[in-house]
């Protein structure tokens, strides 16, 4: 019957598909498993440095926030003739501070030392984790001494740097970071979720490297 070929053939797609896919996924996992040492090191240390918004390439974080609060059916307060003040939804509770930090801080210093990575930020804010599946933690300055903590796991896909926060309110953010233009500027593209927020939010950002002095 025709309909029995049809299945037929189309199994045998599917099945010849799925084998291409994991082969592919098999071939990165073994290229990246036969990555020499000084290769690893390498990769790291092309991010490393200080960096500094590039705000017309980049998305506004208060659009992004307003965006995901429509997008959760919540409403947005509008002002007419009134211009929005700048970085207008930063701030909250402590526990939050990450978020605002990698979304609106304008400056950031990067210093990958494999399997160690640091990120600091406005403030003396740091970030210490690693990429080497061990726990990690995200100091939060003061908050750290009274034992409040952020956890970041790192993993890399190639040359992208990929990170991943449970910060102390029990959200989640996935960085994803890849440097462009021969490592002249980076781009972070964000996916935001606080807890209890309806909806993630979601931005881009682009830093330029500042020269080495």
């Amino acid at each position: 019957m025709r309909w029995k070929t049809a299945i037929r053939m189309r199994a045998a797609l599917i099945a010849a598909v799925g084998f291409c896919l994991v082969a592919s996924l098999h071939g990165v996992a073994q290229t990246q498993a036969f990555e020499s040492p000084q290769a690893a090191i390498a990769r790291g240390q092309a991010f490393n440095g200080s960096w500094v918004i590039n705000e017309s390439l980049s998305d506004n974080t208060d659009d992004a926030v307003e965006a995901a609060i429509k997008k959760a059916g919540g409403k947005v307060k509008r002002r007419f003739l009134r211009k929005r003040p700048e970085d207008f939804y930063r701030g909250g509770p402590a526990e939050q501070e990450l978020y605002d930090r990698i979304s609106y801080d304008d400056v950031l210093s990067i210093a990958i030392d494999e399997p160690e990575l640091r990120f600091e930020y406005a403030d003396n804010f740091v970030r210490l984790f690693h990429s080497d599946g061990r726990r990690r933690r995200t100091t939060a300055n003061s908050f750290y001494e009274e034992g409040a903590e952020d956890f970041s796991f790192a993993n890399w896909n190639g040359d992208t740097l990929i990170v991943e926060s449970r910060p102390r309110d029990g959200g989640f953010t996935l960085e994803t970071y890849t440097l462009i233009e021969n490592g002249a500027r980076l781009r972070i593209e964000m996916q935001i979720e606080p807890d209890a927020f309806g909806a993630a939010v979601e931005l881009v950002r682009v830093f330029d490297r500042v020269p080495a002095r």
